[in-house]
């Protein structure tokens, strides 16, 4: 067997196993990706409901929370101005009342639970046995990308249409970092 044939047969074995290998964190990386890219109209940490209330004009905070259901909740309050009460509770939520329309707006606020994981990733968050291995993943991509550019020879490999192919995938980024 010529080198050639021999090289590309090695790229081909070394290709095929990295990429069998890190297939799945590629997939988790570009689902939550997809979720990163929409972070103005979707919040991948976090779902915030939002609940209107009338409430009585002579009630209290407590007797407040209770109407929302969130009694025992509340950590603190203040008024950002004379007709606004805001009420902070546990678990990020808080209770916004209008005192001159005695009408509150409860936004809870709850982690969500696949996406929040995924998205932290991105953010390196779980620690540096994950910056370790995200630093080999990366690695890895890097070649599995350089053995599938040198797979093929011809017209089809990196000297033919592979090759202005690879051009335009390099373009494509460059052209909105620029623009």
């Amino acid at each position: 067997m010529e080198s050639g044939a021999q090289f590309r047969k090695w790229m081909r074995i070394i290709h095929r196993e990295l990429s069998y290998v890190f297939a799945g964190t590629l997939l988790v990386y570009a689902i939550s990706g997809i979720a990163l890219n929409h972070k103005a109209t979707f919040n991948s940490q976090y779902t915030i409901n939002r609940s209107e209330y009338s409430l009585p004009a002579d009630g209290s905070v407590d007797e407040w929370l209770a109407l929302c259901g969130m009694s025992g909740k509340e950590i603190q309050h203040y008024h950002p101005d004379s007709a606004t009460l805001k009420v902070f509770l546990k678990g990020n939520s808080t209770l916004t009342v209008d005192l001159t329309t005695h009408t509150g707006v409860l936004e809870q606020v709850k982690k969500r639970p696949i996406f929040g994981s995924l998205s932290n990733l991105h953010y390196n968050i779980p620690g540096k046995a994950w910056t370790w291995f995200s630093d080999i993943f990366a690695g890895a991509i890097v070649l599995v990308v350089l053995t599938g550019l040198v797979m093929l020879k011809g017209k089809h490999g990196l000297c033919g249409i592979g090759g202005v192919e690879f051009a335009v995938g390099i373009l494509i980024p460059l052209i909105f970092m620029f623009l």
